[in-house]
């Protein structure tokens, strides 16, 4: 059996961060909304995807 050493050994999965940072902004973001649901649109403007794909290389 192998047990993780006590101490400052801590193991920081970056992308499940990332992914929780994410989840945030978007309960920021619908909570913040007048309407019953985020539409596509507000939702791709929170997780900035229209940024992301326009800042792509070779797109």
């Amino acid at each position: 059996m192998h047990v993780a050493p006590v101490g400052g050994t801590a193991v920081q999965d970056h992308v499940a961060l990332a992914e929780i940072e994410l989840c945030g902004e978007l309960i920021i973001a619908a909570s913040a909304a007048h309407e019953d649901r985020l539409s596509l649109e507000s939702i791709d403007e929170v997780l900035k995807v229209v940024q992301e794909r326009e800042d792509a290389p070779g797109e």
